[in-house]
């Protein structure tokens, strides 16, 4: 069976005003945050293969998004690059439907055409986009996230959980664009992005995926798994250690901080005007982070 673009696992699930969250694998997944959110959630529950692509090339570059083999015995596999959504049915209330997109190279509006046609398909009645970046803010605040909501409800649930709202213009991915449409569908839409200090950025970061989950958590009722919480624990101590290290060899270091943990509290505050940050920042955060990866 297809959906535009998308071939559909047989047999066909019957889903129950399913909710949405998708995934940027290629662009805001820093530290395999978002990613390994969306792996969590389903790990805990049920979860089946819905959709893929049935001929990914029609979006991907291949010579950007490259192959991987994989060998068995005597054997060779290729596997190429692909949107994935799957399914998990809950024992009540509404289902969820994840989705992975890596960002297309060619014919995008067909593929975000295709997308929202999924989705109106199935039902869904709401969509999230779920994303994690490196930004300049302050290892020693708690970790920002900062989203928007299409309704007041929605947006007071993400306010609760100590959710920023969002007031980023700029360049964006142009899968923004499948929130937008989904809203002219009648879908309800909302998105988190966590933000990290980009002076650690280790291949997991479980700090990201723990924020994301608590926020995910708060809205869902998901508890967070002890196992997410320990990774995230023992990562923060051991960065945090690092940094004071280095803080103590260089105390000067410790007002370019500041200017951190400033401009942390104005976005926390929702003050108007964001502090301008010294140009020593910059060097700051990558000596910071040469020294994690030595130590």
């Amino acid at each position: 069976m297809r959906i535009g673009a998308f071939e559909l696992a047989e047999p066909v699930p019957d889903l129950n005003e399913p909710h949405a969250m998708a995934v940027i694998s290629s662009w805001m997944d820093a530290g395999k945050s978002a990613s390994m959110t969306l792996a969590l959630l389903e790990e805990s529950t049920e979860v089946g293969a819905l959709a893929t692509l049935s001929r990914p090339g029609e979006f991907f570059d291949f010579t950007r998004y490259r192959p991987v083999v994989s060998r068995n015995d005597d054997s060779a596999e290729i596997k190429l690059t692909n949107a994935t959504v799957t399914y998990a049915k809950r024992e009540s209330g509404f289902d969820f439907i994840f989705l992975r997109l890596p960002e297309p190279h060619a014919m995008a509006e067909i593929y975000i055409d295709s997308i929202v046609e999924l989705l109106k398909s199935f039902g869904v009645k709401r969509y999230g986009l779920v994303g994690s970046i490196y930004d300049m803010v302050p290892h020693t605040r708690p970790l920002l996230v900062t989203g928007s909501a299409s309704s007041e409800s929605l947006q007071n649930s993400l306010s609760a959980a100590k959710v920023i709202a969002s007031n980023y213009e700029g360049p964006t991915t142009i899968l923004q664009l499948i929130g937008q449409q989904a809203l002219q569908s009648g879908i309800e839409t909302f998105d988190l992005i966590v933000h990290m200090p980009g002076y650690f950025s280790p291949e997991d970061d479980y700090r990201g995926q723990k924020r994301l989950m608590e926020v995910i958590g708060s809205l869902y009722g998901i508890p967070l798994p002890q196992e997410c919480n320990d990774k995230a624990r023992e990562q923060e101590e051991q960065f945090i250690q690092v940094a004071e290290q280095f803080l103590e060899q260089q105390p000067q270091l410790r007002v370019i901080l500041k200017q951190l943990e400033d401009n942390y509290d104005a976005r926390t505050k929702k003050e108007k005007e964001e502090i301008r940050l010294s140009p020593d920042v910059e060097k700051f955060l990558q000596e910071l982070g040469k020294r994690f990866e030595q130590s």
